[in-house]
């Protein structure tokens, strides 16, 4: 076998996988996982002790994401829709709900005209209480089309989590614009930072009881 590439298996959450690594003229590491081979892209230069790590948390977080799906299935993004709706003095009328890839400016968008919701791909592996917050800011531009006062108090009386969930979609915005400069070692470590999508467990700033 090359020099440039490695055939092993690890285990990852209980599951046995096949791994296929191979050295490349890539600057990050990049996986991807099928069935249970996990094909692994690194940089030549990289340290094999500093890869192992990066490669467990890709593997962990693959297997994860098979094993939960979509967090908000299209159907199901449909039905919250019309949850919130009914939240308003006079519900904003819905027919569909579709994630798109060409939404890439703003996370969503509402269509008066065809009574559709196009919601930015990403969203569907955010959490719920997220998805229902983008949902009620684009109904409640229905009844007021600018950022005004009266357009936030109506958001906020629609969707109390609003202001958590802009926040949080600032904070993906900006770690996206900056995700391919970051050291792969770094982006491992962000991404076995815990994430609990209740807002009731764990406290990922470390600070002491």
């Amino acid at each position: 076998m090359s020099q440039n590439s490695l055939t092993r298996t690890i285990s990852v959450d209980g599951v046995t996988l096949t791994l296929f690594l191979v050295r490349k003229r890539v600057k990050n590491v990049y996986a991807r996982l099928q069935n249970t081979t996990l094909s692994v892209s690194a940089p030549f230069n990289m340290a094999q002790g500093e890869l192992d790590p990066i490669i467990a948390n890709l593997a962990r977080t693959l297997v994860r994401r098979e094993r939960q799906g979509c967090l908000n299935a299209q159907g199901d993004a449909l039905a919250l829709a019309g949850q919130v709706a009914t939240r308003f003095r006079t519900p904003p009328p819905v027919a569909s709900v579709l994630f798109v890839t060409t939404q890439q400016k703003r996370w969503a968008s509402y269509s008066t005209r065809t009574r559709t919701i196009r919601l930015h791909a990403a969203l569907r592996e955010m959490p719920r209480w997220v998805l229902q917050a983008v949902i009620a800011h684009e109904l409640a531009h229905v009844v007021h089309p600018d950022h005004s006062p009266a357009f936030w108090s109506l958001a906020r009386a629609v969707c109390p989590e609003i202001d958590r969930a802009e926040a949080f979609l600032a904070g993906v915005s900006w770690l996206g614009g900056r995700w391919e400069q970051l050291p792969p070692v770094e982006r491992a470590l962000l991404t076995g930072v815990s994430n609990d999508e209740s807002g009731n467990g764990g406290d990922p700033l470390g600070k002491d009881g």
